[in-house]
């Protein structure tokens, strides 16, 4: 049996994303905005990290998935490391999503320095199909607005993600974000009166998504 999805604003739901999102209606999605893991091991200056960070198993099947809970002629934004490009790239191809268009935004800050200071954020847009363009296409470089990384250690910011939501789900819609942190691409999709549904595997970043949403929105699965 599906879990039913939310109605009519949105939740937030514990566990896999693979083993969750296999539980939903196909094609029941109408845009998906998700920041999963870079694959880099990544540790902040307080020692936090992201789950699944170090290995790509979780890769393919995800995208597989969301592909599969997608609407036809929808779109999907996907930040991604870019050392790991080629990995993410072929999970996309494989998963029948494509390339349409590739966001860049830019800090006024270098979150680590190496051989470059790095200075942005980064995020294609994938099509399922053959998607309507929008009426006001948005810039694809834009500003960062820098969060403090308060309630996750790679905080994506609210007022960044919002035009995206407009951009590219119609207004009442519903907004799927697989590796949901603490919530801010959820936080955007209700600011912009689209439902909303995200999963999180960290119970501590589940439990901040559901704080930053007011509480109420613990929606759990039901038994497969």
């Amino acid at each position: 049996m599906s879990a039913p999805l939310p109605s009519p604003g949105g939740g937030v739901r514990h566990g896999d994303c693979v083993r969750l999102m296999r539980r939903l209606d196909s094609e029941s999605v109408d845009f998906i905005l998700t920041d999963p893991p870079y694959l880099c091991r990544y540790r902040d200056r307080h020692g936090r990290t992201v789950r699944n960070d170090d290995n790509d198993r979780w890769l393919v099947p995800a995208f597989a998935e969301m592909h599969r809970l997608m609407k036809p002629d929808s779109l999907c934004v996907s930040f991604y490391g870019w050392h790991a490009i080629d990995r993410f790239m072929a999970a996309w191809r494989a998963a029948g999503l494509r390339p349409v268009g590739h966001l860049v935004f830019r800090k006024s800050y270098a979150s680590s320095t190496r051989f470059l200071a790095h200075e942005h954020e980064q995020a294609y847009l994938l099509a399922k199909g053959e998607p309507a363009l929008p009426r006001a296409p948005i810039p694809d470089v834009r500003e960062w607005v820098y969060t403090g990384n308060r309630h996750h250690p790679t905080e994506k910011p609210v007022e960044v993600l919002r035009p995206i939501v407009e951009a590219f789900c119609q207004p009442g819609g519903l907004v799927l974000d697989p590796f949901c942190g603490s919530g801010s691409t959820l936080l955007a999709a209700r600011a912009c009166g689209r439902g909303f549904l995200g999963i999180e595997l960290d119970h501590r970043h589940h439990r901040t998504a559901r704080l930053r949403l007011g509480g109420g929105a613990d929606i759990r699965p039901r038994a497969a």
